[in-house]
């Protein structure tokens, strides 16, 4: 099976990614609890990102969605989550929305919010595909990745990446490769 090849843009032969500062600001403000301005940057790179980059949008407003719930601004924080599922199923990434789609309705019901999850579960289920895949072959364990992407400060959670190879992961946000530990 062929992957499609990740290419990045580098800094002037540091090696370092081009990681937008208002994502690693965003992810900063995330991790220091300043959700109510980390969802706010986290909308506005979703929308810049819809133009430019449409396959990080998606991430980038669930992120805002998550924020905003943390914020308390419940009404919004979905509004956000629907948004970046939306966008997922009508890019034809179905599998990853009902992935990540389930892990957010999850976190609502452990938050009390179960109106929520189910209003996102509804959406889910509005976007079941026609057809069951076929069962894939057993999954082979993926080695531990860090906690944070070392590009742009993202939170890495394993079971909501996209592995490129047997140890490396996409950053949903900045794209960037991130490799697990051998």
């Amino acid at each position: 099976m062929f992957r499609r090849r990740v290419q990045r843009k580098f800094r002037g032969g540091r090696g370092q990614p081009d990681v937008p500062p208002m994502l690693q600001r965003a992810n900063q403000l995330m991790a220091a609890g300043d959700y109510m301005h980390a969802s706010t940057a986290f909308v506005d790179l979703a929308q810049h990102a819809e133009e430019r980059f449409p396959q990080r949008a998606p991430f980038l407003y669930i992120e805002a969605g998550r924020a905003a719930i943390l914020s308390g601004q419940t009404k919004v924080g979905v509004d956000h989550l629907r948004r970046g599922l939306t966008i997922l199923a009508t890019q034809g990434r179905v599998p990853r929305m009902h992935m990540l789609g389930q892990h957010i309705v999850d976190e609502l019901k452990e938050r009390g919010l179960s109106a929520e999850a189910a209003e996102v579960s509804g959406l889910l289920n509005a976007n079941l595909p026609k057809q069951i895949p076929s069962p894939h072959a057993p999954k082979t364990p993926k080695p531990p990745l860090p906690t944070h992407c070392p590009s742009c400060g993202a939170a890495v959670r394993p079971d909501e990446v996209e592995w490129l190879d047997d140890v490396t992961a996409e950053c949903a946000y900045c794209g960037s490769p991130v490799r697990g530990e051998i």
